[in-house]
C-alpha cells in the first residue's frame, strides 16, 4: 500500500480477489522452504524467485527487472521480462486471444468508461509503449 495510497485495503483485497479467481495458478503454496537459499539483490523479492521456481515457471514477469538479474535466475532457467516485452511478445504470438483481453479489460472501465484511443493513452502512462504500437494496428477493434 505504501507505493499506492489513494488505494483503500478494501480495494486492495478485492484487486486479488478478482486475480486469484480469474488466473489460473495464481495462489502458490509449499515454496516457502526455497526462500532462504536464493540470493536476490533485494531479499524481500526471493518469495517471487521461490514461487517461480516451485511452480515451474520459465519467466517471471516484471517491471522491476534490476532486483531480478539474469544471472542469478538463469541458474533456475527462469527469466525476467518487462510486461510491455510480454505483452508485445504475446500479441505477436495470438493476436485475437490479446484482442479479446484488451476489449474485456478496456469495457470494464467504467468509471470513466474509455474508447480505444483513451485506453492506448492509459496503457502507455503504465510504461506500454510496445504494446500501445502493436495495439493501434488493430485499434479499430479495441
Amino acid at each position: 500500500m505504501a507505493q499506492r495510497s489513494d488505494l483503500t485495503r478494501e480495494q486492495l483485497n478485492r484487486v486479488r480477489e478478482l486475480m486469484d479467481l480469474h488466473t489460473r495458478d495464481a495462489v502458490v503454496s509449499g515454496f516457502e522452504p526455497l526462500i532462504d537459499g536464493l540470493v536476490l539483490p533485494d531479499p524481500d523479492d526471493r518469495h517471487v524467485l521461490a514461487c517461480a521456481i516451485h511452480s515451474g515457471a520459465e519467466a517471471i514477469i516484471t517491471f522491476n527487472l534490476k532486483d531480478f538479474p539474469d544471472e542469478q535466475l538463469s541458474k533456475y532457467d527462469i527469466r525476467a521480462i518487462h510486461p510491455d516485452e510480454f505483452i508485445a511478445d504475446m500479441l505477436s504470438l495470438s493476436p485475437g486471444h490479446i484482442i479479446q483481453a484488451v476489449q474485456n479489460h478496456r469495457k470494464s472501465l467504467k468509471n470513466p468508461p474509455f474508447n480505444a484511443n483513451d485506453y492506448l493513452g492509459l496503457l502507455l502512462n503504465q510504461k506500454l509503449p510496445e504494446t500501445v504500437n502493436a495495439l493501434k494496428t488493430f485499434e479499430i477493434l479495441l
